[in-house]
């Protein structure tokens, strides 16, 4: 096995506090051949007209942590590729009715699928600011939960597969956010205060209705009580909803929730809070399944629909084509198509798939 000093590691910085601290902690462990890498996947020409673009003071951040701790950055543009394999798949999604989960591909196709290729083989390995934890046990490697149950972001990485794994490295993946905070303080890193970024990753600080907007329009439509068949209220394009949805459908009486989408029909569905738990749904199907180790033996596990601490127990069942019957233990809301379902077992991140049928 190669010895740490001679490896030759690649980071990537984004000018946040977390990746900055993976780039510190890599030092202090005694990599001494490590360089950082912004990766410019904001699209400021297509979307300069909704806002300030931030790269440019993520950049500026990204390059005094280099300057304090003396690593060189270099700028890799990845924009055409980020649109390519990401943002036209979150639109062809969208404007089929489906919930997308653009950063789940933006970890597989982006972080560490182009900007490998970029690489080739000139560095050992990628590490990242990421809260998850790689195991090598029994000849594979195992995606594993972080300790912080809020900031864990193994449901983004569910989608890397075993080469993907056996290159990247998480610096901060066994520490809480509050750790992290303490550490960079300890540090006096540039980044110590930053807050925290929100949303997509190609968004920065633009709303996600407000691109949805620029790239699909409006297109005003009835909202439809799934009760009485009663139109009571109107809506701007049935991608800007999503199944479970309660908040920014502007109806008296509610609250309301999205159950239904018809896309050729443009009528988004809605039911009362006290109908609510009758569009529970407990099996789904999932297709388009990756297990990140191998299938696993059991077939009671735990599943997160969504990023967050929240998880709850399933049963799968594995079809001949590959695609998992999931069956919930607790039923869920807002499941929706394109969403992603990511399978547990413990601590151990198994992979996932795409929810495609609500049954």
């Amino acid at each position: 096995m190669t010895d740490s000093k001679d490896m030759k590691i690649a980071i990537l910085l984004s000018g946040g506090v977390d990746s900055s601290l993976a780039l510190q902690l890599l030092k202090g462990q005694g990599y001494e051949d490590v360089t950082a890498f912004y990766i410019k996947i904001w699209l400021e020409d297509e979307l300069a007209f909704l806002g300030e673009c931030p790269w440019e003071t993520d950049l500026r951040y990204a390059r005094a942590v280099c300057r304090k701790l003396d690593v060189p950055l270099q700028v890799i543009s990845l924009q055409k590729e980020y649109y390519d394999r990401v943002v036209a798949h979150a639109l062809r999604e969208l404007r089929a009715g489906r919930t997308p989960s653009p950063d789940i591909l933006c970890n597989q196709r982006i972080k560490f699928g182009a900007f490998f290729d970029k690489i080739d083989a000139r560095f050992d390995k990628v590490a990242s600011g990421h809260y998850a934890r790689i195991i090598q046990e029994n000849g594979k490697y195992w995606l594993k939960r972080a300790p912080d149950p809020v900031k864990d972001q193994t449901y983004f990485l569910s989608y890397l597969n075993q080469r993907q794994l056996s290159r990247a490295l998480f610096p901060i993946g066994h520490l809480t956010k509050k750790e992290v905070r303490q550490l960079a303080h300890e540090y006096d890193l540039p980044t110590k205060d930053r807050p925290d970024s929100q949303g997509i990753c190609f968004l920065g600080r633009i709303k996600y209705a407000e691109f949805v907007k620029a790239n699909l329009g409006e297109q005003p439509g009835p909202i439809v009580d799934v009760q009485t068949g009663q139109v009571i209220g109107r809506h701007r394009g049935y991608w800007f909803y999503t199944i479970g949805q309660r908040q920014g459908l502007k109806l008296s009486g509610g609250p309301w929730y999205v159950v239904h989408k018809n896309p050729e029909k443009n009528i988004v569905y809605v039911t009362h809070r006290e109908y609510i738990p009758a569009y529970y749904r407990k099996e789904l199907v999932v297709t388009d399944v990756n297990w990140i180790s191998g299938i696993p033996g059991k077939r009671r596990l735990w599943v997160k629909l969504r990023h967050g601490p929240q998880m709850q127990p399933c049963r799968i069942t594995l079809r001949e084509n590959g695609d998992v019957l999931l069956q919930l233990a607790e039923g869920d809301k807002g499941a929706a198509p394109g969403q992603y379902a990511v399978f547990y077992d413990g601590d151990i991140c198994l992979g996932g798939g795409v929810i495609a049928l609500l049954k």
